[in-house]
């Protein structure tokens, strides 16, 4: 399977990239609105991957091409830029792309962070309505820390909850996080409870922020 990593040079792209090309047998796609950026990405991860004997399988093109060659596409970009993001490559989408978004809306202050969806009621239902409409969307990795994904020496022990309305296509995604090692991916229904899972990363980031030895934290449910 090829997965491409729209916006992989970024923090939430850097982990799992290097995490599906470290644990996985699937070719990993890293997408950039700038090609030269992803392939200089690229050349970082396999350098990190090479240095724990691993051969990446891993290449470096711009969003739109990288969308059109892969089979699972996610948004690893800011929120703001998700719909666009979307826009920008959907002549290369179709019925058999998967499209998946970990963004999540927030403002911060002094305080910290606040879940700030936008007026679809949250940016997973937000890119389902600018997607082709034969485009299957699943909402995923939400809650997870960029650093925690990134560090490769860092075991995982961690959940991922994921919303779909297409079964088949939460299936995939499901089956696709559980092969990260230390990753297992939860069933939380369609669409519609996709602002109860992105809320839950304010509220993972404020603990983060007040608790030094919790800088990593993510969420397991027993």
């Amino acid at each position: 399977m090829r997965i491409a990593l729209l916006g992989g040079t970024g923090d939430i792209g850097q982990g799992l990239a290097l995490r599906f090309a470290h644990d996985t047998d699937h070719e990993v796609l890293i997408g950039s609105r700038d090609p030269e950026k992803a392939r200089d990405a690229v050349e970082g991860y396999a350098d990190e991957l090479e240095s724990r004997d691993v051969e990446a399988n891993i290449k470096g093109f711009d969003n739109e091409m990288a969308a059109d060659r892969a089979d699972v596409v996610i948004l690893s970009v800011p929120p703001y830029y998700a719909g666009d993001t979307v826009e920008a490559v959907e002549d290369v989408l179709d019925s058999e792309t998967i499209l998946v978004t970990p963004a999540v809306g927030m403002q911060g202050d002094e305080d910290g962070l606040h879940y700030h969806p936008p007026g679809t009621g949250s940016v997973t239902e937000l890119v389902a309505e600018r997607a082709p409409d034969e485009v299957p969307v699943v909402g995923a990795f939400h809650n997870l820390a960029a650093d925690a994904l990134s560090d490769l020496d860092n075991d995982l022990d961690l959940d991922t909850l994921l919303v779909a309305n297409d079964d088949d296509a939460k299936e995939t995604v499901r089956n696709l996080s559980n092969e990260i090692d230390g990753l297992r991916a939860l069933d939380v229904g369609p669409l519609a409870n996709a602002a109860e899972v992105e809320s839950v990363t304010p509220l993972v980031i404020n603990i983060a922020k007040y608790n030094e030895e919790l800088h990593d934290v993510g969420v397991k449910f027993h």
